[in-house]
């Protein structure tokens, strides 16, 4: 079922499951599942269920809510149809996919919902999910990703997280840290809804803090307006300013590449291998924040987040295969701190700032990726700034001391700027260079004091901002033993090893949802009693009940 080329981009004109419809600072975004619409062939998305189509079209759909529509300020997330909200993810397509789309398809859709999470916290676009009719699982868990849920009490609305009783396998998209760390609901509680197929209604479901308001049918869409018209008066968004326009990307796909303006993906099959190679800008950044408006998507950071968020996208549901990601870059690494200190001084434009928090959630897109990776610092390079988050989001990074014989190319060196303190925290809430040294806190003074200073191999590994430098003697025969040792590997082992270690220090709802969905779900999906050919996946709907291995382990 999943030997199809996923493709990441789309337009509303060509959305076949949401509409969105604009009132001043009010938007609504309309889920109309097309139940014949899918990805795959074999099942049909009744009940407004969704597959990975479904969430890529909402991505979307959140994606050009901030950029293309920054008069809005809150965005009422509801149904199309009738007596039914989301019936969650489709049984049917879940049963008959690949253990690997499964679990990638439940960390992109667990990506958009951090997305229109990070969308109400960063940018004042908040969200409220009006639910009429059944919000059944991922449907359940989509409004959890809102600010605001009220449901209707007509006797018919519910909410519910039947995975377990249902399925053998747990909410996927963050449905249970959500309920606990977000909603704040009573471990009790909680347990008594999770394992209850028909899910809570009512004032119940108020008093159990699993809505907001519960609401009479004839009262609910003056309801509706009236939460919005409370939290449209919290937001920062601004009034009258206009939006650009996310046009398609320039792209060509090849048996073995993946050509952009800015980034090109090279597929070494065999090796189970691709880099990614990023281009540094050709121009100086312009002068002020009417500049970048007028450069639109053009403009080279937006653009190259939009081109890196789309590889990384491919490669992990297209070629599943390759195991280690390398990050390569070159260009002026002056010019990439020149852009970096343009978004920086114009942060109270709403464009600069969206810039920023887009690159925010690609990093963290990166840091997430199922993959070894690893960054070739080399001369010539322009890891600086922003592009330096790259190499410290890397498991392992080489430097180059001296330079290549028979090029002019400059010395291989990594430059920081301001950016690497502060505007790009990861999933556990700290900086990357803070991630990388908790057990030294005094190093990031150290690091600080070099802003702005192109640092050589030397001074790199001294300050433990990359692995191991080499010389050129050494340089080839150390990076292709780290990667054929690499690749011989075990994927699954390196896949536990790798999300283990990214991310030390606190735990947040982001790295609880990650790491549980790498390990709980992962394990659960690959079971008997969910996957089996007696399992419940399997069983759903043919009316024979699933065989379960009630051994405990």
């Amino acid at each position: 079922m999943t030997a199809k080329h996923i493709d990441f981009q789309t337009d509303p004109s060509r959305y076949r499951h949401w509409k969105l419809k604009f009132d001043g600072d009010v938007a609504e975004l309309i889920m109309d599942v097309d139940e014949n619409a899918t990805l795959f062939p074999g099942y049909n998305l009744k009940l407004n269920s969704y597959d990975l189509g479904v969430d890529i079209e909402l991505a979307d759909a959140v994606q050009r809510l901030r950029f293309e529509h920054p008069e809005v300020k809150v965005v009422v997330l509801k149904s199309g149809k009738d007596k039914v909200f989301c019936a969650g993810a489709n049984i049917r397509m879940l049963a008959g996919s690949s253990h690997t789309h499964k679990v990638n398809f439940c960390k992109f859709t667990n990506e958009t919902r951090n997305g229109m999470e990070d969308s109400s916290d960063a940018s004042g676009q908040k969200f409220i999910c009006a639910v009429r009719g059944t919000a059944a699982g991922g449907g359940y868990e989509l409004a959890l990703a809102t600010d605001y849920i009220i449901l209707a009490d007509d006797g018919n609305s519910t909410v519910s997280l039947p995975e377990v009783p249902l399925l053998a396998v747990l909410p996927g998209t963050g449905g249970l840290t959500r309920v606990t760390d977000k909603r704040k609901v009573r471990r009790d509680l909680a347990d008594a809804f999770c394992t209850v197929e028909e899910g809570v209604k009512g004032a119940r479901a108020v008093k159990w803090r699993l809505v907001d308001q519960c609401v009479p049918n004839s009262k609910f869409d003056q309801a509706v307006k009236d939460a919005a018209s409370k939290l449209a008066a919290q937001s920062q968004r601004p009034a009258g300013a206009k939006g650009i326009a996310l046009t398609p990307l320039a792209r060509t796909f090849e048996d073995t590449a993946v050509v952009y303006s800015a980034v090109r993906v090279d597929i070494d099959r065999a090796g189970r291998r691709a880099t990614i190679l990023i281009q540094g800008p050709t121009a100086p950044p312009p002068a002020d924040a009417a500049g970048i408006e007028s450069q639109g998507d053009q403009f080279w950071p937006l653009r190259l987040a939009r081109e890196l968020d789309d590889a990384i996208l491919h490669l992990r549901l297209n070629e599943p295969e390759i195991g280690v990601l390398i990050f390569k870059s070159q260009g002026d690494a002056s010019q990439v701190l020149a852009y970096d200190a343009l978004i920086a001084a114009t942060q109270a434009h709403w464009l600069a700032r969206e810039i920023r928090n887009y690159w925010k959630r690609v990093l963290k897109r990166i840091d997430v990726t199922s993959r070894s990776l690893v960054a070739l610092v080399e001369p010539g390079s322009c890891f600086a700034g922003t592009l330096a988050e790259i190499v410290f989001a890397c498991d392992r990074s080489f430097m180059l001391e001296g330079t290549f014989k028979g090029t002019n190319l400059p010395p291989a060196a990594l430059t920081l700027s301001a950016e690497s303190f502060g505007p790009y925290p990861m999933s556990n809430g700290i900086t990357r260079l803070a991630t990388r040294f908790l057990g030294e806190p005094e190093v990031i003074e150290k690091v600080k004091a070099e802003i702005g200073k192109p640092l050589v191999a030397e001074a790199c590994e001294d300050l433990g901002l990359v692995t191991t430098s080499y010389d050129t003697i050494d340089w080839e025969d150390e990076v292709r033993i780290f990667l054929e040792e690499r690749a011989s590997f075990s994927a699954d082992g390196l896949t536990g090893l790798e999300a283990n270690l990214r991310f030390a220090g606190p735990e947040t709802m982001e790295t609880k949802i990650f790491g549980r969905l790498t390990a709980w779900q992962n394990w659960i999906f690959q079971r008997p009693n969910a996957a089996g050919a007696e399992g419940a996946l399997k069983r759903y709907g043919s009316g024979v009940k699933a065989n379960f291995n009630q051994e405990r382990v």
